[in-house]
């Protein structure tokens, strides 16, 4: 369905999942700002969206700082006016630096926690009350299939990802009455740069646990974002779409 006459914004968006969404959401007639801390990266997103023929507002913004989000913001809204549609797609894990739970420190917990949690919940405040007034807003959070299954030393990613879930059915039950929607989507391994970056051992060895035997492409999550962000979905919320190959049935 179309989102034609609609803003959106997408972070994390300068490569991989959410590149593929913010073209998907160009494609369906919004408009969309991009948000990343890497420049490079959103100046290719830019390039694709606007061979949609739909406008793209990059933004380079580290979303780890709240002063940085609430300027970003400012400027999307300055640049395109109201936001309709929030994918915070933004997150990651540290795959060159995983540690058991007494391994961990407080250092790495606070910044999975705000990789993959708090900075949602930052951008979710720029955009939520403007939604709530005009009775309409469509949130959108990247979780993952770690919500329900664990992977050896990734307690911080999984318990991140997971506190995203619970945000998602909170803010859905409390905001539902304004028909402002909020719902998940949770990919599983999916073919982006840093995925691709990972040891071939372990790549063969995730290969071996999905039934479909093989990764996702970012543009099949870009599929579970577009339906959710789409008037079809307006009686959908508080949910969550896995896209994981089937891998979370073991």
């Amino acid at each position: 369905m179309s989102l034609e006459g609609m803003n959106a914004v997408v972070t994390g968006a300068a490569s991989g999942i959410g590149r593929a969404c913010a073209v998907r959401l160009a494609q369906d007639g919004a408009d969309v700002a991009i948000l990343d801390i890497n420049s490079d990266g959103l100046e290719g997103t830019r390039r694709l969206i606007e061979e949609t023929g739909n406008r793209c507002l990059p933004v380079t913004v580290d979303l780890l700082d709240r002063t940085a989000i609430r300027s970003a913001f400012d400027t999307v809204k300055e640049e395109l006016g109201h936001v309709a549609i929030l994918h915070n797609n933004a997150g990651g894990s540290l795959r060159e630096g995983i540690r058991t739970f007494p391994k961990s420190d407080y250092d790495q917990w606070d910044y999975m926690l705000t990789l993959n949690l708090r900075q949602a919940t930052d951008c979710t405040r720029e955009v939520i009350n403007e939604m709530i007034a005009a009775k309409y807003g469509r949130i959108i959070n990247t979780s993952s299939e770690m919500a329900f299954r664990t992977n050896f030393g990734m307690t911080d990613y999984t318990t991140a990802k997971a506190g995203l879930l619970a945000f998602t059915r909170s803010l859905a039950n409390e905001v539902g009455r304004y028909q402002v929607t909020a719902n998940a989507v949770c990919p599983g391994v999916t073919r982006t740069p840093l995925a691709e970056a990972m040891p071939k051992a372990h790549m063969e060895q995730s290969l071996a646990t999905i039934p479909l035997g093989r990764w996702a492409e970012p543009e099949e999550i870009a599929h579970a974002v577009s339906f959710f962000a789409s008037p079809g979905a307006s009686y959908v919320t508080g949910e969550y779409l896995l896209v994981a190959g089937g891998r979370t049935m073991h």
